[in-house]
């Protein structure tokens, strides 16, 4: 297939803006609708998008299989251990005021930080699930 000029400017141009929406996405979870699976998804279709356009050993250039195999587990292990460090504390699991003094505080940074590891997640099995079905042969 031969590279299309105009397919690739175009998404050079929104590559930024899905970047953005997804982080506002990710960090607006917490107010509305939205969070880690809906950012999870929107990064991974933004690599999608640069693998139509540029084709699969780019886009495996710009995040590596490796990479994408780490984020999965790396992902869920934030998740995980948000809930197991109030545990560790004497508290319930996920019992986010546990974790700082202040508990509305505690509250808004453990939801943060588990939505960080369920993006990573999300993206990292969507990012895997893509490669493992492009790289396969006709």
């Amino acid at each position: 297939m031969k590279p299309d000029l105009i397919l690739q400017v175009g998404a050079k141009f929104l590559f930024p803006f899905i970047l953005v929406f997804a982080l506002y996405v990710q960090f607006h979870g917490d107010y509305g609708p939205g969070g880690g699976f809906q950012a999870g998804v929107i990064s991974a279709a933004m690599l999608i998008l640069y693998t139509i356009t540029y084709g699969l050993p780019a886009a495996q250039r710009a995040v590596p299989p490796r990479l994408v195999e780490l984020m999965i587990p790396v992902g869920v292990l934030i998740f995980a251990g948000t809930g197991v460090v109030p545990m560790l504390l004497g508290d319930n699991y996920l019992a986010y005021y546990a974790l700082m003094e202040h508990p509305q505080h505690a509250q808004e940074w453990g939801v943060l930080i588990v939505e960080i590891g369920v993006l990573l997640a999300v993206a990292g099995t969507m990012i895997a699930i893509f490669y493992a079905f492009s790289g396969r042969s006709r």
